[in-house]
């Protein structure tokens, strides 16, 4: 007899999940609360969507940042080079960038939705889009998935794919974890993460929109060093963003309060050399006032900023500025310091941390180890990794992952 399966959500999770039920046997329906799938999507990489990451899949577990060990038999179930396969299959070329991001050669999220949506249509799921579903009931048969406008259907299965709590107008807004509680589950408390971080110090909001690039970016709590790279990242009305600083939000998403941040301008010098072409910039600029000599160091915004931060007289002329002053102006330079106060509003994280507590899903088959025939997919899920297409590759992963197994579940019943 054919398995009946229900996927709630057709974000990339649910229409993996939905395909792959569909295509292994399973009269499958994909529920869907907007007017169309992959809405979340198409905000990913800027509108230009990393779909994934060229990486070993061995490396993927280290970019995971929360429970990296449940993913394993997802992982190797369904990898970065199995969707890259299904993308261009579905007739989107993949490009790789910087970092391993791959992203499609048009550079348009749109075109990777269509290419997912296609591969559903084409597994034979039956897509239901402005269906919002109200409530999973669990019974002696399976389950009773009831629609907002009171229509309801049995099915022997259910994938919950709905993501986490971030974007809220793209549809995620928790309804997931509250199906997963009436179920039994138990949900760890949402956290923003992948996420702007909020500074104390107000001078970022001079600088506002201004991008830094090349440069270092640390982080402590206390004498512990939590982060250290190069790259990017941007100053907000608030505090700080960019790819540093989201990478960054990630690892410290449980406790950002407090976390000592330090900003290297000039990464590629040492404090010795830094300090010797200051020494070349004042003797070029003789005779000119403080404030005017570091036009060749800095970007013209931060100048007032760091000229303030150094306490050095902005009029001071630069031949009677102190070796002790050009010191503590390289220490400045090579160690701009904020402190975090917190986090941008959750609605503004591209990931969720949090979710479904992973100690109550049989981790090579994403099933609930509570309720017999209820599957799990996505950002629901209590895992979440840094940026650069590993978020993604989850959603697919355990997606694929669920799908299948669901498809297999009446069949080993």
């Amino acid at each position: 007899m054919m398995n009946k399966t229900a996927v709630i959500g057709a974000g990339p999770a649910g229409m993996i999940a939905a395909a792959t039920a569909a295509n292994a046997g399973c009269e499958t329906v994909l529920y869907e609360r907007n007017e169309k799938t992959g809405k979340k999507l198409f905000l990913t990489g800027k509108g230009r969507c990393n779909i994934t990451n060229s990486a070993d899949m061995e490396d993927f577990f280290k970019a995971v940042l929360k429970n990296p060990k449940f993913l394993y038999s997802a992982f190797y179930s369904f990898s970065n080079t199995d969707i890259i396969t299904l993308i261009e299959k579905n007739g989107v070329k993949v490009k790789e960038e910087r970092g391993g991001r791959v992203f499609p050669l048009s550079d348009k999220s749109s075109d990777v939705i269509r290419a997912l949506t296609k591969h559903v249509q084409n597994s034979g799921a039956k897509i239901k889009l402005s269906c919002r579903v109200k409530e999973i009931v669990k019974d002696d048969k399976g389950f009773i998935v009831k629609q907002e406008n009171g229509d309801a259907e049995h099915f022997d299965c259910v994938i919950i794919a709905t993501g986490g709590v971030s974007y809220k107008s793209t549809g995620s807004d928790g309804d997931g974890y509250e199906f997963a509680r009436l179920l039994g589950h138990s949900v760890s408390e949402p956290k923003a993460s992948l996420v702007p971080l909020v500074t104390r110090e107000s001078w970022p909001r001079e600088l506002m929109g201004l991008s830094l690039k090349n440069v270092g970016l640390s982080a402590y709590c206390g004498k512990k060093k939590l982060y250290s790279d190069m790259g990017e990242m941007m100053f907000t009305h608030f505090g700080v963003t960019g790819p540093l600083v989201l990478t960054l939000s990630g690892i410290i998403a449980d406790k950002p309060e407090g976390t000592e941040l330090f900003i290297d301008m000039k990464p590629a010098l040492s404090h010795e050399q830094l300090s010797k072409r200051l020494q070349n910039d004042f003797i070029k600029h003789t005779r000119k006032q403080f404030k005017n000599a570091l036009c060749d160091l800095l970007p013209s915004r931060m100048i007032d900023v760091a000229v303030s931060l150094s306490d050095i007289d902005p009029c001071k002329i630069v031949d009677d500025i102190t070796r002790e002053e050009r010191e503590s102006l390289c220490n400045l330079l090579k160690a701009l310091p904020l402190t975090v106060t917190g986090t941008a509003p959750i609605d503004e994280a591209i990931i969720t941390r949090g979710g479904i507590n992973v100690r109550e899903i049989n981790p090579s088959t994403m099933e609930s180890k509570l309720v017999s025939g209820l599957f799990f997919s996505g950002e629901v899920l209590d895992v979440d990794a840094q940026t650069g297409g590993y978020n993604l590759q989850i959603a697919y992963s355990t997606g694929y992952l669920a799908g299948m197994s669901a498809a297999e579940h009446n069949l080993e019943a």
